[in-house]
């Protein structure tokens, strides 16, 4: 029986020659890729910066300047493999309980489905999966807006280009199949955060903000760095975050270097090793490489193509023609079998095929008369998917500043300066009391309300007027609903 699918996975791990893209805001940077005998060989490379939007501007037009500056550097290549953005992904993780295997891509799609703050229909998701000491498996999904990869891939087929993969080009600088580290990639716009133990990736962060443009002169603020590193490192459980060793930066050699020492200095006491990665090793392709490669995403993205190592996230939209579903579908011992049946009832078929055609145009007719009002409810209901998360029909700040001015007394003997709500029910109120004695009783006032909880006297300075400092719990539904 012959496989299609391996076919096609026999000539795709052929590819000989390949052009490795990497987009990163405005940059693009490209390198052509050939393997000749045992080796790879770099026959031309690119960095420019696009004076259109890809995702805004014509893709034609975008197109064209791309296809202008492969011919102004003489590539030839039309298959391509592509680095998206990392800012574009959304990211969200899961545990794996005890399942059989069959069933592990049902739950992790149920598991995307609720994870993500979208609809998951919007997305192309893809999967990594890592294993920790005690046996137990987590996953982390990576999501990217189906419209973003789809008018990408329409502007690089109008430069001429064949896409072949979509995927991440920090994962591809450290492959999460090599050992646990934490790598840094600094990009045009942001720093790329990625931590990897188990065989997966268990972080991958675009950390906005930490790039400075003043002038032309780019610096890399290390302070913000450094602290969402560490809240990121926090958030891992101990038995990781205690293995992690190697921090790998990557990007231009001075910003690289100086954000080196900030880490490696702010971090020494966590004993991590901090290094600028400036060259390939040999080793993690299996394939010698050219001694003077530039370490970039669209080189470790070509090279891992042609070396035929599995990148885990790819976004390519998976295009199945009608002859590779039907071939899917029936080869296989049953093939006579359902030739006979599909016989059988194919008179029954063409004799059915008018009546249906004749229901079809009926309903085609009552479509036309409603088609613009159910587009207008489907854009509707993907507005309220997509910002229901964002709305608490609670009300729960209004409901504690009324609880507040129902207790201070009208006469003014005792008044507020400042009320802080922190983490939408620790209330912090600080003002002035003519008495000790006004203050009590504007306490006990507030202290009948059903829905506050651990009222505390915190300071009192003054005597007449006094300045005080209290705080309490809001309890949503009163305080029974603890």
């Amino acid at each position: 029986m012959i496989d299609l699918k391996k076919i096609t996975s026999l000539r795709r791990q052929n590819t000989s020659s390949v052009l490795g893209l990497a987009l990163d805001g405005s940059k693009l940077d490209g390198v052509w890729l050939k393997h000749t005998g045992n080796a790879l060989n770099v026959q031309a490379s690119f960095s420019v910066m696009l004076a259109l939007d890809p995702l805004t501007a014509a893709p034609e037009l975008v197109g064209r300047e791309i296809r202008n500056h492969l011919d102004a550097a003489e590539i030839r290549e039309r298959a391509c493999v592509v680095a998206l953005p990392l800012k574009w992904a959304l990211a969200a993780q899961t545990k794996l309980p005890q399942l059989a295997e069959a069933d592990v891509a049902g739950f992790l799609q149920l598991e995307a489905e609720r994870s993500f703050p979208c609809d998951i229909t919007t997305l192309i998701t893809a999967t990594s999966r890592h294993k920790l000491a005690d046996g137990v498996q987590h996953a982390t999904f990576i999501g990217i807006p189906r419209q973003q990869i789809n008018t990408v891939e329409t502007v690089l087929r109008a430069a001429g280009l064949k896409p072949e993969s979509f995927s991440l080009g920090i994962t591809a600088l450290q492959p999460a199949a090599d050992e646990s580290a934490v790598t840094l990639v600094i990009g045009e716009t942001h720093v790329g955060l990625q931590i990897t133990y188990g065989g997966g990736v268990i972080a991958l962060r675009s950390l906005e903000g930490t790039i400075q443009n003043t002038g032309g002169r780019i610096a890399v603020l290390s302070d913000t760095i450094a602290r969402e590193m560490r809240i990121t490192l926090g958030q891992l459980p101990e038995e990781i975050r205690s293995r992690l060793r190697d921090v790998r930066v990557f990007g231009p050699k001075e910003l690289a270097q100086q954000l080196a020492n900030e880490v490696q200095r702010r971090f020494s006491s966590l004993g991590l090793c901090v290094n600028v990665v400036t060259n390939y090793n040999t080793k993690e392709l299996g394939l010698p490489l050219p001694a003077n490669a530039s370490v970039s995403a669209a080189f470790s993205l070509a090279a891992t193509k042609l070396a035929g190592r599995a990148n885990p996230f790819e976004f390519l939209p998976s295009k199945v023609s009608q002859w590779q579903q039907l071939t899917a579908r029936y080869a296989t011992g049953k093939l006579r079998k359902v030739g006979g049946i599909a016989g059988a009832v194919l008179v029954l078929v063409l004799g059915a095929f008018l009546i249906q055609q004749i229901f079809l145009w009926r309903l085609q007719s009552r479509w036309s008369e409603m088609q613009v009002r159910v587009k207008d409810l489907e854009t509707t209901q993907a507005k309220i998917k997509q910002y229901r998360a964002w709305f608490d029909e609670s009300a729960r700040s209004l409901s504690i500043l009324k609880q507040l001015t129902q207790a201070f007394p009208e006469d003014g003997v005792v008044t507020a300066k400042t009320i802080e709500i922190r983490e939408a029910n620790l209330v912090t109120c600080t003002g002035t009391a003519r008495d000790y004695g006004s203050l009590l009783r504007m306490q006990e006032n507030l202290g009948k309300s059903g829905n506050v909880a651990d009222l505390k006297l915190n300071r009192i300075q003054g005597k007449s007027p006094m300045q005080f400092t209290f705080d309490f719990r809001w309890v949503e539904g009163g305080t029974s609903a603890n």
